[in-house]
């Protein structure tokens, strides 16, 4: 009797209902970790909020995503790249002037070891954003991200200095509102 044939053989092959002849084992499902780690940084930030926190306060409500990366399909890509969508974008944006910036751009990644490495289009648009005048970081993980936007927080706010121009284009939404 051939191991094949062993009734031993029949009772594994019901034990692992996944595994058929001939075909590949499927691999676990990938785990999002940066995404995991990105949400629990928002919720705390509105709960500081919520609790009147000064970081919750100044930032709860200027503070957004930018959803560049994920999987799409090739007409969705390509109509997104149309656009505007770039790579290299950071993951998160706030948008209040303090310490003398016009704003911070956070690169996100998760906490060592699950972080991953820094793109160079995203070291470039780091790169980029500190020559337009705005502070731009690598946090890895949500410590490290909450340490930045309470930092940050705690810095003045940015003085402009003179009247800042006056666009006479798109401005059709304040005579909505009047």
């Amino acid at each position: 009797m051939s191991w094949a044939t062993h009734p031993s053989a029949k009772v594994e092959a019901r034990k692992s209902p996944n595994r058929t002849a001939g075909k590949a084992r499927k691999s676990a499902p990938r785990i999002d970790r940066e995404g995991l780690e990105q949400k629990v940084l928002i919720r705390w930030l509105y709960a500081q909020q919520q609790n009147g926190m000064q970081v919750g306060q100044l930032l709860g409500g200027v503070v957004y995503h930018v959803p560049n990366g994920g999987k799409r399909n090739k007409k969705t890509a390509a109509d997104l790249k149309m656009q505007g969508v770039r790579a290299g974008v950071s993951d998160l944006v706030v948008a209040t002037a303090r310490g003398g910036h016009h704003g911070l751009y956070i690169e996100f990644k998760a906490a060592p070891p699950h972080d991953a490495a820094l793109a160079k289009s995203q070291r470039e648009w780091l790169e980029k954003m500190e020559g337009n005048g705005y502070l731009a970081v690598l946090a890895r993980g949500v410590d490290e991200a909450k340490a930045v936007l309470v930092a940050y927080a705690s810095w003045p706010e940015t003085v402009v200095a003179g009247e800042p121009e006056v666009m006479p284009h798109g401005s059709e939404w304040r005579k909505a509102m009047a």
